[in-house]
């Protein structure tokens, strides 16, 4: 053991690993800019954290603990619906008042269109040729939306989304369903 005061051999220690870190400065200096970036990016993600966690416990402090809605209650998707709905009134097929002295049969028998507006499609349960008709491909196809038929369409065949093809253009001839069965035929026979 050395005799020299405890001072001294803390500053020789000192010295010692000076020269150690001196001779490891080229390496050191290399990775500098990276440590140093990688503490910055570090501690301003802490800082973010502290805050959002901070921001969370005022809401709940300022919400009096009541929970938080998953969905709004006003919120409807396509999975919510029930399956048996009634027929949707089409957003593009609008029938204006001189329009209610047609009878819904010579609606429906004749695609043709009347004032520039499109004619409703038969349903299931009311009068006319078309109450019971409905495409074989699809049952309850003449009731759903855009949204719905994009969802079934996956699962049927080249010749089912041919059926309801002819069947819209027979029937209601609404373009975007029209497009929608015409591109997924094409889709179809690509794949093929």
């Amino acid at each position: 053991m050395s005799s020299l005061p405890f001072p001294v051999r803390v500053a020789a220690g000192l010295v010692v690993t000076a020269v150690e870190e001196a001779k490891d400065l080229p390496r050191t200096v290399a990775g500098l800019p990276i440590t140093a970036v990688s503490r910055v990016l570090q501690l301003t993600m802490r800082a973010q954290q502290v805050v959002t966690e901070l921001a969370i416990k005022g809401d709940g402090a300022l919400d009096g603990g009541r929970p938080v809605e998953e969905a709004p209650s006003w919120a409807r998707f396509d999975d919510d619906l029930p399956d048996e709905l009634p027929a949707p009134r089409a957003a593009w097929s609008r029938i204006d008042i001189d329009d209610t002295s047609l009878e819904h049969s010579e609606l429906a028998d004749t695609p043709k269109r009347t004032n520039g507006h499109a004619p409703a499609l038969g349903v299931a349960g009311e009068g006319g040729e078309t109450a019971s008709v409905t495409p074989d491909a699809l049952p309850g196809y003449e009731t759903m939306t855009i949204a719905q038929l994009r969802g079934k369409l996956r699962s049927l065949s080249v010749e089912q989304v041919a059926e309801l093809l002819a069947w819209e253009q027979a029937h209601g001839d609404r373009p975007p369903f029209v497009t929608m069965l015409s591109n997924r035929i094409a889709t179809l026979n690509a794949e093929s």
